[in-house]
């Protein structure tokens, strides 16, 4: 979804948030996230980049955990916002390192074709089952993730494996540090040069700040104004705005 082009993209984005995904009547409750953070302290190194072969060793423990998040799709009742909101943003992290895992090696995640060429993408391959009902990465961030949370951090903790994204944390998010993770999750973003380019009177800057621009104000701030709640240093308040060119390289160790 990501990488279309951008006269495209507010239609596309505002038809992925009006969605209606995830009919399920679960009762289940809140589960641990113990499996996924020792697999991410295993194979993610501090700076975000993956070792997919160590994953596919360590298939056995990854699909448990991708299993048991099958086996669990929240609800309101039983699970708290943070529980909720945790569990969507490891399950999208997890399914993406499965999906590259079961097509590796491949130079990018862009590689793995699905469908119409420019019209379906990987995004668009319904691979993930929670409790009978399919879903494809697109669904979870923007049926999901966006619109049921309006949480614009999240931007900077789900990953899209590719080298420009924001980097896949080596540690689980749980609830009940979630909004710490957050923050330092859009901090460590911000403060990374090769992501961001930043002065007081003008900033290079990610094209997720153009592509979720209405994520960010919507929170009643500027986009500057949001960035300057994270960033190494304030930018001001007329500081000229370009945007990086997006490596979707792979994201490898």
């Amino acid at each position: 979804m990501k990488y279309l082009p951008l006269v495209l993209f507010p239609f596309l984005a505002f038809a992925f948030t009006g969605c209606k995904v995830g009919k399920v009547r679960s009762s289940s409750q809140p589960i641990s996230h113990q499996i996924w953070d020792s697999l991410l302290q295993k194979h993610v190194s501090d700076d975000g980049l993956v070792d997919y072969e160590g994953f596919i060793r360590d298939s056995a423990q990854l699909n448990a955990y991708l299993g048991l998040l099958r086996q669990n799709h929240p609800n309101d009742k039983n699970w708290s916002r943070d529980e909720r909101l945790a569990y969507w943003i490891n399950l999208y992290n997890a399914f993406t390192v499965k999906l590259v895992a079961d097509h590796y090696p491949v130079a990018s995640i862009k590689d793995i074709k699905n469908g119409i060429p420019f019209v379906n993408t990987v995004w668009d391959i319904k691979f993930i089952e929670i409790e009978g009902e399919t879903y494809d990465l697109n669904n979870i961030e923007h049926g999901i993730i966006r619109p049921r949370f309006k949480e614009p951090r999240i931007h900077f903790a789900v990953n899209c494996a590719a080298i420009s994204c924001p980097k896949l944390a080596n540690r689980a998010y749980t609830a009940e540090k979630l909004d710490a993770q957050l923050t330092q999750a859009a901090r460590a973003f911000l403060a990374d040069e090769k992501k961001n380019q930043l002065s007081t009177d003008a900033a290079q800057l990610s094209k997720i700040f153009t592509w979720y621009s209405a994520d960010f104000k919507a929170t009643g701030k500027s986009l500057i104004g949001y960035i300057n709640q994270y960033a190494p240093i304030t930018l001001d308040k007329g500081a000229n705005l370009t945007y990086l060119t997006y490596d979707w390289g792979l994201n490898k160790q």
